[in-house]
């Protein structure tokens, strides 16, 4: 069992309650930050006029907290070069967003990256990933892709493609499970010098699909049953105490961000999640 106290973060959004309320709730929780959507709606960009940023980070700072990273995933990957030039400046401005709430990452999909390299998606996901990734780096920041598409393998060698870390990863270990049954132990290292930030999610691969149906790249009419299950912490497929380890081991000290996108009792559920995560380290403050 590892005995590193990471630091634990909320998805805002993940607990179904008003701003204000979900702040105080995260609080409460004794945690020290939260991830909050920037796509749509109140906290998005187009959104967002300048007292109003100010408001948020101040609500945020007041409780305490702090914000692990902005959910940047706009929906729609980076696969189509028709769409892409507009989904590029929508997530630099959400970049822009994350730097003035004090935060240097945003997490995002970009879409399933093909096992070959010689597949047309490929490179058209390696030019909009390329301009991203030398947004961030003016920043110094970046744009973390989620794991789960496709394997480390693969989002590794992709990544290598880039030549750098502006494009890195948020490594969620349930969507390796239950997407490409994974192991997301060995993905920790295949990914190390990427790893920015990571979810705390789990849950079990009920049978194999193709992740491109699953990420809505393709689409058929046979198979319409869910192919995956999301369980709350402990209960599914990811080795916790191993994974934990992994991230131990390869220094990894940033945010295990707890995500919750299923159930009707969503504040219970994430109060026991950061039970289980403090029980992973003995119950060690932070």
């Amino acid at each position: 069992m590892s005995t590193k106290a990471f630091p634990i973060g909320i998805i805002l959004e993940s607990l179904r309650l008003p701003t204000p309320k979900a702040l105080d709730t995260i609080r409460d929780l004794g945690v020290q930050g939260l991830q909050v959507y920037a796509t749509h709606g109140e906290l998005s960009p187009k959104k967002l006029t300048p007292a109003g940023k100010a408001e948020f980070l101040r609500m945020v700072k007041d409780r305490g907290l702090v914000i692990s990273a902005l959910c940047g995933d706009l929906g729609h990957g980076f696969g189509d070069p028709q769409k892409n030039p507009q989904l590029i400046e929508d997530s630099k401005r959400i970049l822009d967003l994350a730097k003035e709430w004090e935060t240097d990452i945003v997490t995002t999909h970009i879409g399933v990256v093909p096992n070959d390299p010689k597949h047309p998606r490929y490179a058209i996901m390696q030019d909009a990933c390329g301009q991203l990734a030398a947004y961030a780096d003016s920043l110094g920041a970046h744009f973390a892709v989620e794991t789960g598409p496709e394997t480390a393998d693969t989002l590794c060698g992709f990544l290598d493609s880039l030549n750098s870390t502006g494009v890195a990863v948020n490594l969620d270990p349930a969507n390796l499970v239950m997407v490409t049954g994974d192991d997301p132990v060995r993905a920790v290292h295949t990914l190390k010098k990427y790893i920015v930030h990571t979810h705390a999610k789990d849950g079990r691969k009920l049978f194999d699909k193709d992740p491109e149906l699953i990420y809505g790249i393709a689409f058929e009419d046979a198979v319409t049953d869910a192919a995956f299950i999301e369980l709350p912490l402990g209960e599914g497929d990811v080795p916790f105490d191993r994974y934990l380890e992994a991230l131990r081991a390869i220094g990894y000290d940033g945010f295990l961000t707890i995500e919750r996108e299923v159930g009707d009792q969503p504040v219970r559920d994430i109060a026991a999640a950061v039970d289980f995560l403090r029980q992973q380290w003995n119950g060690g403050a932070q």
